[in-house]
């Protein structure tokens, strides 16, 4: 278990992984054996930010909601961007969360940072789950964000703006976790020669583990695919 988490597990986490397969076991025995096997979860590492928000750009409200009063996916989206130190110079990741699931549905990654990095990552996103007109779309008010193209597309699709205040990452915490995971559980752990590298590892982290695998103690210890298979499963029995 702590070799298929990335070294990412706790003692929870691992517990319900063996409650899955059969295993009776209790807290304080995994405890015991992950302290005598010498088996340590990876720690986070803080990164800079790379928004700017030094613009003239009109920006919207924050707008976003308590996760709790969102009741179903693809009603609310989080928006953000980050980078990856590699041996050939940055690239930058962006990516659009489902804020109820934590799935992510849409990515997409560049060289430069730019505001089509951001608009492909949304058109990935709404190919994927075609969501309806009135999605709230909630980002940072960098300018990749406020840019008219991006706001334009919005509008184009039916969504709704929502921005964080200036200077306040909590607003847009979900997104933040998420990268703030993907470095400690990615990055940290190995050093990229190549951005196609980086690419490949990153591909892989999103769409083999992040999604389908790791399990999110908001989602009631569920991988994002899971609950959100289990979210219809549910709706067809009803």
């Amino acid at each position: 278990m702590h070799l298929k988490s990335r070294a990412t597990y706790g003692v929870r986490r691992i517990y319900d992984e063996l409650r899955e397969e059969g295993e009776r076991v209790g807290y304080r025995r995994i405890e015991r054996i992950r302290r005598q096997a010498g088996l340590w979860c990876v720690q986070r590492q803080r990164f800079k930010a790379t928004t700017d928000s030094r613009h003239g750009l009109p920006v919207a409200a924050n707008l976003l909601p308590h996760r709790a009063a969102i009741g179903s996916p693809n009603r609310v989206w989080v928006a953000d961007i980050t980078y990856i130190a590699t041996d050939e110079g940055w690239l930058y990741l962006a990516s659009v969360m489902d804020l109820y699931t934590r799935e992510i549905v849409g990515w997409a990654m560049d060289r430069r940072l730019k505001r089509t990095v951001a608009l492909d990552a949304l058109r990935m996103a709404c190919w994927r789950k075609k969501p309806q007109p009135g999605l709230l779309h909630h980002s940072d008010r960098g300018t990749q964000y406020a840019s008219l193209d991006y706001q334009g597309l919005l509008k184009a699709l039916g969504m709704r703006a929502s921005m964080s205040r200036k200077g306040n990452c909590y607003d847009n915490a979900a997104a933040e976790s998420l990268f703030a995971t993907l470095k400690k559980e990615l990055v940290q752990l190995q050093r990229f020669a190549t951005r196609e590298q980086a690419r490949q590892a990153i591909f892989e982290y999103i769409e083999v583990f992040y999604n389908r695998i790791l399990r999110h103690s908001k989602l009631g210890n569920l991988s994002p695919s899971e609950f959100e298979r289990r979210y219809y499963e549910r709706g067809l029995a009803a």
